[in-house]
């Protein structure tokens, strides 16, 4: 296929199929000290549809031993740059999903490669560490240079974990155990707890709950699952908690066209909250904690008001339960904002925020009364990967030098301008464009239509993601500008005229 996809409007400014922009191609370790700009391609560049004809092959290879139905296509991350992704097949796409919302300055930024190809690091690179045991010495300063660097307002402690249900499964944990500390108030358990806990009896194992909401999506453990509600597939034949689930804000749109029908709709679910909690407590399962996301991602990116969160809290805090704020897709800068909470404008926003996805490492922030006094009982054998601190402390710098929130802003505005005016030009087919920073999203008419739309765009050389049951999500990296937020809607508009 031709390389030809792009507008007028940039078309004089890119060179298709030419390779990086510049002076062209560089070895990476001479670019360490360069933007990303410096060694990105100009531009999209198909030469087969995708899966083209490597890709498919490999999928058969695989399929051999192991379930190949989700994968999309293999890709060539030795020759992806900055924005684009390419494949095994030479096809280069611009990105706009990022391996799920988790590549947070782009493909192989120099500061990166800078990291593994410092011989100093060699050690780090071939000996993963225990790291709640043996860690290595540098562990603490990584931990302060990243993770505790850009700690949310009130947090003065993180315990790293490998991914994101495992950092919210943990979360739980530690919720759990300060509530029953609470309860006894001691962390001095009794030996008939100790002895009923192995055998998973009450008082050791106790009847205790953690309120979700519908659209939800929290990760695939055990734990998480029973507080994610958006998939039949993701729980199917899976034993689960009865645990309560609360409603979600349905927001109307455009909001300021329904401001009062909004507001009331929020206060019906938080009512709702307060009555879950209350007739948990009644059935001998108290609600130890609430979990929430900032805005539901997987389950269709569904908003709710700063307002509705602020008050959630209240709820939470008047009836003694904590509260847990999942940042796994929301944080790292995407919403303009390092923490989408932030939004909400608290001083005390919550008692756990967990992490993963651009944060490089999995993990979760905590307030000093969830810290265990007693070892193992938050644990695992590697509890994340130092390798990953490393690189966090990096990527922050990144974002700080290039002072990429702002440019998150920018560059979301375009996009999310550009969707309203896509809706608009398309009512049939698209509605509900939002979103704030790039954590955009806009709906499409029905499940087949959307699927539909990401495979044509794909071909011309975007790739996206879906989520919910007929929404498109928008996940760029931070070093994603407006140049290429103009590029992403010219080609998503060749699409849905085509599709149209």
């Amino acid at each position: 296929m031709a390389c030809g996809l792009l507008s007028h409007r940039v078309a004089s400014s890119l060179r298709p199929c030419l390779g990086l922009t510049a002076t062209g191609y560089r070895h990476i370790s001479q670019a360490a000290a360069r933007p990303v700009e410096d060694v990105e391609f100009d531009g999209p560049c198909m030469k087969t549809e995708v899966p083209g004809p490597i890709s498919r092959s490999l999928s058969k290879q695989l399929e051999t031993v192991q379930n190949v139905i989700q994968v999309n296509f293999f890709c060539d991350y030795e020759e992806s740059r900055g924005n684009y992704l390419v494949d095994v097949d030479g096809n280069r796409m611009l990105d706009v999903y990022t391996q799920i919302a988790s590549i947070p300055i782009g493909y192989n930024h120099p500061a990166l490669t800078k990291i593994i190809e410092d011989p100093k690091n060699l050690g780090t690179f071939v000996n993963r560490p225990a790291l709640g045991m043996l860690p290595p010495g540098k562990f603490p300063e990584k931990l302060f240079d990243g993770l505790m660097s850009v700690a949310p307002k009130g947090f003065n402690r993180v315990q790293t974990m490998s991914c994101g249900s495992c950092s919210n499964e943990n979360a739980f944990k530690s919720i759990f155990i300060w509530y029953r500390n609470k309860q006894r108030g001691t962390s001095q358990a009794s030996p008939e707890e100790e002895r009923t806990s192995i055998i998973n009896q009450v008082p050791g194992c106790p009847d205790l709950s953690l309120l979700s909401f519908m659209g939800g999506f929290h990760g695939r453990t055990m734990g998480c699952l029973a507080t994610t509600h958006t998939k039949a597939i993701q729980k199917l034949d899976v034993p689960s908690f009865d645990w309560p689930i609360a409603p979600y804000p349905k927001l109307k749109y455009p909001l300021d066209q329904f401001e009062r029908e909004n507001a009331q709709e929020e206060a019906r679910c938080l009512e709702e909250v307060e009555d879950l909690i209350e007739k948990w407590a009644k059935r001998g399962k108290p609600v130890a904690g609430i979990v929430i996301e900032p805005i539901q991602a997987e389950g269709g990116d569904n908003h709710a008001s700063c307002d509705f969160y602020r008050k959630l809290r209240s709820i939470a805090k008047k009836h003694g339960c904590a509260f847990l704020v999942d940042e796994v897709q929301t944080g790292g800068g995407s919403t303009g904002k390092f923490w989408a909470h932030e939004h909400w404008g608290l001083d005390d926003a919550a008692d756990i925020i967990s992490f993963s996805k651009k944060m490089q490492t999995g993990g979760y922030y905590y307030k000093d009364e969830f810290q265990t006094d007693q070892p193992f009982r938050i644990f695992n054998t590697w509890l994340g990967d130092h390798t990953k601190n490393m690189f966090l402390a990096e990527v922050i710098k990144v974002i700080r030098t290039e002072n990429l929130l702002e440019e998150v802003k920018k560059s979301g505005k375009v996009m999310l301008q550009g969707l309203y005016d896509l809706q608009a030009k398309y009512p049939q087919l698209l509605s509900r464009a939002r979103g704030i920073g790039t954590f955009c999203a806009i709906d499409v008419r029905d499940e087949a239509t959307r699927n539909n739309l990401i495979l044509k765009a794909r071909n011309k050389g975007v790739v996206l993601g879906g989520c919910g049951t007929q929404s498109i999500r928008f996940r760029p990296a931070l070093v994603f500008k407006e140049q290429h937020a103009h590029l992403f809607l010219d080609i998503f508009n060749d699409a849905i005229a085509e599709l149209k």
